[in-house]
């Protein structure tokens, strides 16, 4: 009698618990080289500890890498722009007493000699402490974002993510145990020291040129090419187990173009699978424009129109390398790591590896860039 007191006791303490932290929110900022972007979501199934939310999103281009290649240090117009948009954010958790909050820098952030000065600064201003994380946490985040978009049939999966400072590709194992206990995990990944915004402040932001395309496809090739050797990615492939992730403000950007949208709907663009031959056609149609003609299309705008060249070609590298046919389009990653990680670690009895973000009207008109 004692001993089934005792489990019903916890039984009870066990669904209180629950039951306090689906009325409690979380909040998860991405601060990257070109973007800051904030979610605040809710447990939509606290027996699961996976799946949320989203009650407030915030997204701004703040360019905080900007000049960052040639100097080496964060701007102070960068820095200023930056803080203006964490002054939000950090308004924004305040006002909804938001319990739970983290937040974590990428590239810039790492390589500025200034990166930690700034980081100190936001945390004195706003409040706010900013991790700096190495390119394998970052790279973990995304995974954990993205495994609600990994189909069935498939054991592997290429996760491209194009940054503003650098881009992560990662070879990933999908078990395929019937019981679902064991999750994706990254068997190999490699960070090449470049992104979308390093390689506009180096070429400049005009019509691309042959000669630029193939310098970046050349600065890309080697790194690839080993990495592929070694996993022997081909061989996968070409027997067709193999699905290929993007996701960035160049992929979503790429989808929203695909579908004629008139302005961005994360809705319609998150999952969308994209054959690789319209991923060239669209790159070659926006490498003949110039930066005006660019930004008069919808979905790219003024915010974007300098990058996305850079992005497509980084982008058709990866695709030139590996011959999937299709990619599918992810406006997720590291914010929703982040959310999934907290949320199991406050739920007891929280499943470890499920990270399925809910799509919400919130997050629905927050772009990725």
């Amino acid at each position: 009698m004692r001993y089934r007191w005792q489990k019903s006791r916890a039984r009870g303490r066990l669904r209180r618990r629950r039951q306090w932290v689906a009325q409690q929110e979380f909040a998860a900022i991405d601060l990257g080289t070109n973007s800051c972007r904030m979610l605040i979501a809710r447990p939509l199934n606290p027996s699961s500890g996976a799946d949320f939310t989203v009650v407030d999103g915030f997204s701004r281009v703040v360019r905080l890498g900007e000049g960052l290649a040639h100097s080496g240090h964060l701007s102070k117009s960068a820095m200023a722009r930056t803080m203006e948009a964490l002054a939000i954010c950090a308004g924004r958790i305040n006002a909804r007493n938001t319990a739970h909050v983290r937040c974590v820098a990428t590239e810039a952030c790492r390589r500025a000699t200034n990166g930690a000065q700034f980081v100190e600064q936001v945390a004195r201003d706003t409040g706010l402490k900013l991790e700096i994380i190495i390119p394998e946490r970052e790279a973990e985040l995304t995974l954990t974002g993205c495994v609600p978009l990994i189909g069935a049939g498939r054991d592997r999966v290429i996760l491209v993510d194009i940054g503003g400072g650098s881009t992560e590709i990662q070879w990933v194992e999908v078990p395929q145990a019937k019981d679902g206990k064991a999750g994706p995990r990254t068997r190999d990944m490699i960070s090449l020291p470049f992104g979308v915004v390093t390689l506009a402040d180096e070429f400049g932001t005009g019509p691309m040129s042959d000669a630029v395309y193939r310098e970046i496809l050349k600065r890309m090739q080697p790194e690839i090419e080993q990495f592929s050797a070694r996993n022997e990615i081909h061989d996968f492939v070409a027997a067709e187990r193999v699905q290929m992730i993007g996701t960035s403000g160049t992929v979503t950007t790429l989808g929203a173009m695909h579908l004629g949208l008139p302005r961005y709907d994360r809705s319609r663009v998150d999952g969308l699978t994209i054959d690789f031959q319209h991923i060239r056609s669209h790159s070659a149609k926006l490498s003949e424009l110039d930066l005006q003609s660019r930004a008069k299309i919808p979905c790219i705008g003024p915010g974007r129109a300098d990058l996305m060249l850079m992005g497509c070609a980084l982008l058709s590298g990866v695709i030139a390398q590996w011959p999937i046919g299709q990619l599918r389009v992810a406006d997720r990653g590291i914010r929703e790591g982040l959310l999934g990680e907290m949320i199991r670690e406050h739920l007891p009895g929280s499943h470890p590896t499920r990270a399925a973000p809910s799509s919400s009207a919130a997050l629905s008109a927050v772009a990725t860039f």
